[in-house]
Formats: C-alpha cells, structure tokens, sequence
C-alpha cells in the first residue's frame, strides 16, 4: 500500500532517476532492523519452493534480472525483498558511463520498459571488492559482459578479464553475449565467437558457467548455440534478453525510442523461447521476460524453467512482487497437484 501511495510520485520522475532514489533507499535500509523487518514482512518460506540448479540452492524460484543492481551494491536488501537470488551487472573489465539520458523510459499503458543504457556501470574491481564483501542470504550471479572499447576478436581476452576480478564473490556467471544497448554485441552471436568467449571462461575456471541469449535470434541461431552448450556442457541457459522488436500493439507514446524492450509485452515470446531451449537441451533454463504475476512465473516454470527473473514488473507492482508470486505459486501448484516447484518444470513440454 505505501508503494502503490509513492508510485505516482516516482513516476512523475524520470525512470531512471526514480530507480536510482528507489535503490538508495534500499541500500539505507541494508543490514539494519529495517531490512530484518522486511525480510519477516516479504519473505515466503516453504520447501515447495526450493529449487536446485545449476549447483546452486534457491528458497524460491523467483530471482532479480540483471540491470537492476548493476554494481553489486543491494543483493542483501533485494534478498530481504523476498527473492530467491540475484543476479547483478552486466559487469564489464573497466568502469563505463553507459549511453546519453535519457536512455529508460517507462511504457504505462503496456507495463514495459525501453532501456539502452549501454551498460554503464563501475567496473569489475569495484564491484568484485562489493561482492568479496557481501554476504546475501541468497545465490548471487554475476552478468558479465563485453566492454565497449574492445574489439569483438578480442572479446574472449575482456571477458577473462571481468571474470577473474568478480570470480571471489559470484555463486554462477552469466555471459552477456546478447546486449542490444552496446556497441559490438551482435558479432558475439556467431558460433566461432561465443565457443572463443566461453572457452576462454571455461579456462579460467568459471562456474557455474550460463549462456544469456537474445529473443530476437532466429531459431536455427538458437540451436546452434545450444548445440555448444551441451557440447561444452555449459551449466545453464538465460532466456532472454530485450528486444529490439516492437509487438503490436504497443499503446505509449515511448514506444518509438530505441532501445530494449522488456515487460508484459514480451511475456508470451519469453515463454516460448524458454519452451524452444527446454525442448533442446537438459541444461537448466533460467526464464526471464515478463514476469510480473505468479500466473507468468508458473507458465514459464511449465514451459521448462528451473527459475525465473524479473525487473520490470518490480517497477510496476512494487517490493511485494516475489511474497505475491511465491504465495501465488503455491497455490497454483496445490492446484495442479504438484508437490513442488521441481515437479512443475517442464510440465506443458510435449
């Protein structure tokens, strides 16, 4: 109730400036009684809900996408929240201020948001430092992408780099080869080019080791990818990203920027990349796009998903977003008769 009273105000600033004042106050709260409060408040705790995967343990299935805690700075208070892990980033080897602003912009009607950031962000050794020091109840991942200065032929060397200064403080690492908001990211979709990158982590001894794909590949890029996870028997697949595309019918005005389009109007596309990944490989699916219900939660748990991640749908429906979608997914597994989570993935593959 007290976020649906702020909401008008924070939407009277611009997006990313009411997203930085709401991660501030997140991070105030951090490792005080307040956040102890919060966790009694948010918090739904059931062995139905836990999930194992990719060698990690969730107490639920719900997670924060990359983007929204770019430096590592509140997975504690996004745990307190209620989430079952977190994943922060997209992480590159040297600090990056990112695109001009305005670069976020909210889509009302549509409950979307367009991003082109550009991956800003402060750095691998800043964030490794807060992650070295972290101690979130939860998993924490860490998205790790290719730096903007750096040539897509020296692609694996940059994210070798990033990797080895966040490797202390991350439970898995996800590649970001799929980032439509920076410079040189769609050369990294070739076959060659991801095996070189994830070759090269692979090298370096990263794991648990997971793949972010793009919606916007079209299907045989898809399996050619997940042909190489399995052959370099990576521990798990994102999917997805944004999208360049625009769904009609969008109804904002802000539906003309450019940038990556991520919310309800890419729900339906996300599930059924998450069903074309789960019905080609036995590597766990994280799914992400669109998930702002425990209803969205459970279609993509169906369609193949161990566990699955948000970020917009916490703009729009606020801090309670993972108490109501865990609550919700209990109920909808008692529903279908399901004892678990774990029993639920993959239902509805043929």
């Amino acid at each position: 109730m007290i976020y649906e009273l702020a909401k008008p105000l924070l939407f009277r600033l611009p997006a990313e400036t009411a997203h930085r004042s709401v991660h501030s106050l997140l991070g105030v709260v951090d490792g005080t009684p307040v956040a102890d409060a919060m966790v009694r408040h948010y918090t739904v705790e059931d062995d139905r809900l836990t999930v194992e995967a990719f060698d990690q343990t969730f107490p639920n299935p719900v997670g924060v996408a990359a983007g929204f805690d770019k430096n590592a700075e509140i997975p504690g208070a996004l745990a307190a929240l209620g989430f079952g892990f977190v994943e922060v980033g997209g992480v590159t080897a040297v600090p990056q201020n990112g695109n001009p602003r305005p670069r976020m912009f909210r889509l009302r009607e549509d409950e979307a948001l367009i991003n082109r950031m550009g991956l800003n962000n402060h750095g691998a050794a800043a964030v490794g430092d807060r992650l070295a020091t972290t101690d979130a109840p939860v998993p924490v991942g860490v998205n790790v992408a290719k730096s903007e200065h750096v040539a897509p032929e020296d692609a694996p060397a940059d994210y070798r780099e990033t990797y080895e200064q966040v490797a202390e403080g991350g439970d898995f690492f996800v590649v970001n080869v799929s980032c439509p908001n920076s410079q040189g990211f769609a050369e990294l979709q070739n076959r060659d080019s991801m095996e070189a990158i994830l070759g090269e982590l692979q090298d370096a001894g990263a794991s648990p080791l997971l793949v972010k794909l793009s919606p916007d590949l079209p299907d045989p890029a898809v399996e050619d990818a997940l042909d190489l996870v399995d052959e370099l028997d990576l521990d798990g697949v994102v999917a997805t990203n944004t999208t360049t595309d625009r769904p009609a019918p969008l109804r904002s005005p802000n539906r003309a920027e450019t940038g990556g389009l991520s919310g309800k109007p890419i729900e339906h596309r996300a599930t059924e990349m998450v069903r074309f990944v789960a019905e080609r490989t036995d590597t766990p699916v994280v799914g992400v796009g669109g998930v702002a219900t425990a209803e969205d939660a459970y279609r993509k748990i169906r369609a193949g998903a161990s566990v699955v991640q948000l970020y917009t749908g916490l703009v729009y429906r606020g801090p309670g977003i993972a108490r109501d979608i865990n609550r919700g997914l209990l109920d909808l597994l008692e529903r279908d008769g399901f004892d678990s989570v774990r029993e639920a993935v993959g239902a509805a593959l043929d």
